[in-house]
């Protein structure tokens, strides 16, 4: 029985359960399931909070990275590069958009996307697509520069509220895409996503491909996709907006305690942050020199709900064989994929939980 959650749920719907059901009676009572005026509202919430002025609203992160990728009119066939170490959706969003995946490996020290291996495969490629991972944005500035004009579309799935040098993520690329699966800092109730951009154009056209090609009813313009955003998961999602900034704060209070509570632990590395990088700590992943899977089930033996993001990188899955990668193509990616654990960090974790958690670690790191 896990009694610790990686991510408690249902501790953040206690906090916006009356707001929710009385959104929800509005919305059935108005019977507006689809595009009704919450989902307006949030767009336009949603654009504010991320610094830009556009946002619309689709089915799920992974279209929203494709939609946002199809808007930019990119040539067939033409090679995107995106990290290595990051989930599969990243790569199954260009191949979708009827693009090529060019991986490249992250740095040791964050595992984000190394700007000198991206500048190194960008020619030849149309797009670049950092992924801002665990709550922290990539390293843009250098990563904006070696782009070289090239379209820089943010994966901005695991960092919403987060900033780099006071800028929101988001608002660094010409386009940007974003999840909100229900674990992810903004959750909805199910699957939703929001692609968001400052490019009135780039907007409109994500909003023509999601909804058929079709600005009008019955006239399609562009061959296009359903990929609308549920009026009822924009009820939810503007709940836990107007909470969004607080519970940021707490889980950077947790992360912070998590930090001094593990520090000196022999074997294990904390997470670090970006110089520059404001941490919404989406995910608190450490790194196990050794033994990482019996540490795993140690602690969901101790009822410890631990997890593994992500136990193989993208080239290494056998969907992605085709890109042609074995192992050892990019060996920061392969040996994170090995040590990585990510504990439970939420906005209403208890100290004491905490507190648990890394005694328990301390305990099996000093029986390896």
């Amino acid at each position: 029985m896990t009694d610790i959650p990686l991510v408690d749920l249902q501790a953040a719907h206690a906090e916006i359960a009356e707001e929710v059901r009385e959104g929800f009676d509005r919305v059935l009572l108005s019977g507006a399931y689809i595009k009704g005026p919450d989902v307006a509202a949030f767009e336009e919430e949603y654009a504010a909070f991320s610094g830009v002025r556009h946002a619309v609203g689709v089915a799920n992160g992974t279209d929203a990275l494709e939609l946002a990728l199809r808007a930019l009119d990119l040539p067939a066939g033409a090679g995107v590069v995106l990290p290595a170490n990051t989930f599969v959706a990243t790569a199954e969003a260009v191949i979708r958009a009827g693009l090529r995946p060019v991986l490249v490996d992250v740095d040791p020290d964050h595992l984000l996307i190394d700007p000198a291996a991206a500048a190194a495969a960008l020619p030849g490629a149309a797009a670049l697509v950092p992924v801002h991972l665990n709550g922290q944005l990539a390293p843009m500035r250098a990563l904006l520069e070696v782009a070289d004009g090239r379209p820089v579309v943010e994966d901005g799935a695991q960092s919403q509220g987060a900033r780099q040098d006071g800028r929101l993520s988001g608002s660094w690329g010409r386009i940007s895409a974003t999840s909100f699966y229900p674990g992810k800092n903004l959750g909805a109730y199910g699957d939703a996503g929001a692609v968001v951009t400052d490019d009135e154009d780039l907007a409109a056209a994500v909003r023509l491909i999601g909804d058929h090609g079709s600005g009008r009813k019955y006239v399609h313009e562009r061959f296009g996709f359903n990929s609308r955003m549920d009026t009822l998961q924009a009820v939810v999602l503007r709940a836990k907006l107007r909470r969004l900034p607080a519970w940021n704060e707490a889980r950077r209070a947790a992360a912070a305690r998590y930090d001094e509570l593990l520090a000196g632990l022999d074997g294990l590395t904390t997470p670090r942050t970006l110089p520059g990088n404001e941490h919404v700590w989406h995910l608190y992943a450490v790194r196990v020199e050794r033994g990482r899977d019996t540490v795993l089930a140690d602690l969901q033996a101790a009822g410890i709900g631990a997890g593994v993001h992500y136990p193989v990188p993208v080239h290494l899955q056998p969907a992605f064989r085709e890109l042609g990668h074995a192992e050892g193509a990019f060996p920061v990616a392969e040996r994170a994929a090995a040590e990585i654990l990510t504990i439970p960090l939420y906005p209403q974790i208890t100290e004491d939980a905490q507190q648990r958690v890394a005694e328990t670690l301390a305990k099996s790191l000093a029986r390896i």
